[in-house]
């Protein structure tokens, strides 16, 4: 094990790797539905390639072997030598889903179990070519393609104006940019823009004759041909003329200042003719084409200019001064770009979650604090005191929004698992179902992304397996064989809106009405009485399932009953409504975060609750002679929709049953869950933003209670919980 390293490197290895399996398991069900995107195929090569070498460097030895083989498979798959399916992305999620185990175990400082060798075997399958003979002869035909055409030039010694080129860009340096843009054509370079020493005697042979030059100084060919450099000194340019012309002719001629010979081309190429010129004219550069050619035999002057780069390729001597910038170029340029990545990484710190609790624990209290001025503000009538207060107002709200900001996460964390999950479900159940993802950008508090995740999974589930009906029975009904499962995040206000639809059978109340009655949740007469959203509302109750047949995803009744208690438990609702045939839409209203709670304010005699905001529905004042009695529960009818009421001060508060009811009072609507009830309270003191501080150990898990907080008028304030409080009382 690597474990003994240095710790901060293993939490660097742990971040950075644990970022990238999260993004492989979406990139491969991405890969499924786009086999041929070789911008995918790469993108997961470099995944495996990376987690493999971060593995290595700690001597993770079972998760580098792991992640070799696959990272084989996408080698052969990205070089188009094989083709994705089903089965391949089969073998290679499973072999995903081994390395993620590794990788918990790297994290809790375990042992790392190796991979079953028959997956790795079956890796190792996939790893070789579909077609290896067809993949060898279209090397072969491409490298037949390519082969130097030197034995077609003319056999009267002449080149042709191409294959001059070729050997001046030769003779200049081959690893240029500006050289590879003017060798596309040049047959007789090979792909990395070298010459052989065997391709360069070839060319002398087609200058002058074979066996014709002079071989005193072969090895200036081997020297030029690989320069370390990437360029020639003046002393081998000077060796090479003098091997293609004679010992001395063209220093004779330069001295003599002949104007018909050909020394004259090179004349400047001679530092001390003209040091401050990089180029030559016309005339030069034809001088130097008769003395290759033989006078008359070269191109016209309209012919001694093809290309504008081709007038400083045989004056490389000059150039000497100004070439070793040319390699240094691109490095300039990556320097900028290599430092524009460190300033943006470094713009990123990593903070333990912890310090962001304590920083969000410390702005509660300064709310608190504000909360305490803006009541003695009210009060006073002092014009600074409530600018001041104002002012403290405006500043608290802002650095509260910015260290919640510090908090959030995108919900895109929790929708990154279920294309994963939506692919293995359909795989098993045989159907075919598309997973639609929206709003993944929306950000809520970190603790809500982790709690969220359980629920989620259940609902999407329950759309693939429930809902979206086999390809065949989705023909029949008229409707595509894929079926379709959207996934969608949406801020409305305070809160986070998450909705999950599909376009399955849906469900049918009555079918429902009668699986009630059959579980023993109502009789008959009770059933009928259901409206169609409380037949769908049924699906929630614990153990409830339509399912006939129990299997290892649904049937048990367990799933939903998970979803509504947890959503409970974050201060959410959840709401479903479905037609038979068209399919389900299920929504889900959790607050933004859980650490600063909004809440109404009453009061019960002299005590402060609060209820939490997210949970009221709406607020009235009732004539108590009004109320009904159904089935021994005071209900109270609010535009024909009846109410169960319930009075929480004589459950809160002690004495009060012996006390005369009142002629009139407050009531408070609140959602739970599915359902809605309605409290009586003596007074309402009205909205206040409030941190939840947990109960103490004495009174850690007291019914109906979830915490407790400090009011701005100094008081302490009991926050109820209002499912465990009609559990408990109700």
């Amino acid at each position: 094990m690597g474990f003994e390293a240095d710790e901060e490197i293993l939490q660097d290895f742990l971040v950075e790797s644990g970022e990238i399996l999260e993004l492989l398991s979406e990139q491969l069900v991405d890969l499924e539905q786009n086999p041929d995107d070789t911008d995918l195929l790469n993108a997961i090569f470099r995944g495996f390639h990376t987690v493999k070498g971060g593995a290595g460097f700690l001597q993770l030895d079972a998760l580098v072997e792991c992640c070799h083989v696959a990272e084989n498979v996408f080698d052969i798959l990205r070089n188009g030598k094989r083709r994705v399916d089903a089965e391949l992305m089969d073998v290679v999620l499973q072999a995903l889903d081994v390395v993620n185990e590794m990788f918990d175990q790297c994290r809790n400082r375990e042992e790392l179990v190796p991979a079953n060798p028959a997956l790795i075997e079956a890796l190792a399958k996939l790893a070789v070519p579909e077609v290896a003979g067809a993949a060898v002869s279209d090397d072969t035909s491409i490298t037949v393609d390519e082969a130097p055409s030197v034995d077609n030039a003319p056999e009267d010694g002449d080149i042709t104006d191409d294959e001059f080129e070729q050997l001046l860009n030769a003779l200049d340096s081959p690893e240029t940019p500006s050289d590879a843009t003017s060798n596309v054509d040049a047959p007789s370079v090979s792909s990395d823009d070298e010459i052989t020493d065997e391709e360069f005697e070839k060319l002398l042979d087609d200058l002058h004759g074979t066996g014709k030059h002079s071989s005193a100084d072969d090895n200036v060919a081997s020297e030029l041909a690989a320069p370390e450099s990437g360029e020639i000194t003046d002393d081998e340019f000077e060796r090479l003329l003098d091997d293609l012309h004679g010992k001395g002719q063209f220093k004779d001629e330069v001295a003599s200042g002949g104007a018909s010979t050909p020394a004259d081309a090179p004349s400047t190429g001679a530092p001390a003719s003209d040091e401050s010129s990089d180029v030559i004219d016309d005339s030069e550069f034809d001088k130097l084409l008769d003395d290759l050619h033989g006078q008359g035999k070269g191109p016209t002057v309209g012919g001694s200019k093809p290309t504008p780069e081709s007038k400083p390729k045989p004056e490389p001597a000059p150039k000497a001064a100004p070439k070793p910038a040319a390699p240094v170029t691109p490095a300039a340029a990556k320097k900028p770009a290599s430092k524009e990545q460190s300033i943006a990484t470094e713009t990123t710190v990593r903070v333990d979650t912890k310090r962001l609790d304590d920083i969000m624990n410390m702005v509660g209290e300064l709310v608190l604090v504000r909360n305490r001025l803006k009541r003695l503000g009210d009060e006073s009538e002092n014009e600074a005191m409530h600018k001041a207060v104002s002012n403290l107002d405006v500043v608290t709200g802002d650095l509260q929004s910015a260290v919640m900001q510090t908090r959030m996460q995108p919900i895109k964390k929790v929708f990154g698992r279920f294309p994963r999950v939506v692919r293995d479900l359909a795989r098993n159940l045989k159907k075919e179902v598309n997973l639609v993802l929206k709003g993944e950008d929306t950000d809520l508090d970190k603790n809500l992304v982790e709690a969220l995740s359980d629920p989620l999974v259940h609902l999407v589930r329950n759309a693939v397996d429930h809902g979206v009906e086999l390809p065949d029975i989705r023909e029949a009904n008229g409707k595509p064989r894929i079926g379709q499962v959207i996934l969608a995040a949406e801020q409305e206000g305070d809160h986070i809106l998450l909705s999950i639809k599909d376009d399955g059978a849906g469900m049918d109340p009555d079918v429902l009405r009668r699986k009630a009655v059959e579980k023993g949740l109502f009789d008959e007469d009770a059933a009928e009485r259901l409206t169609d959203t409380e037949c769908f509302n049924l699906i929630f109750a614990p153990g409830f399932s339509t399912k006939v047949e129990i299997s290892d995803v649904s049937g048990r009744g367990v799933g939903m009953d998970v979803v509504k208690t947890k959503i409970t438990q974050l201060n959410g609702t959840i709401a479903i409504d479905s037609v038979l045939g068209s399919g389900s839409h299920i929504v889900i209203k959790v607050p933004l975060t859980l650490a600063i709670m909004p809440t109404l304010m009453v009061l019960l005699d002299d005590q402060s609750f609060a209820f939490p905001l997210v949970s009221v529905v709406e607020i009235f004042h009732l004539d108590l002679s009004s109320t009904n009695i159904v089935d021994g529960q005071e209900c109270v009818v609010v535009r024909d929709n009846v109410y169960p009421l319930f009075h929480i001060k004589r459950w809160l508060v002690k004495g009060t049953p012996n006390q005369p009811e009142a002629e009139s009072a407050h009531v408070v609507i609140v959602s739970v869950g599915t359902k809605r009830v309605g409290f009586v309270v003596d007074q309402l003191v009205g909205q206040e933003e409030v941190v939840i501080k947990p109960l103490g150990r004495m009174l850690h898990g007291t019914p109906g209670m979830s915490g407790a907080t400090i009011t701005g008028d100094g008081r302490i304030a009991l926050i109820l919980d209002i499912p465990s409080l009609l559990q408990r009382y109700a």
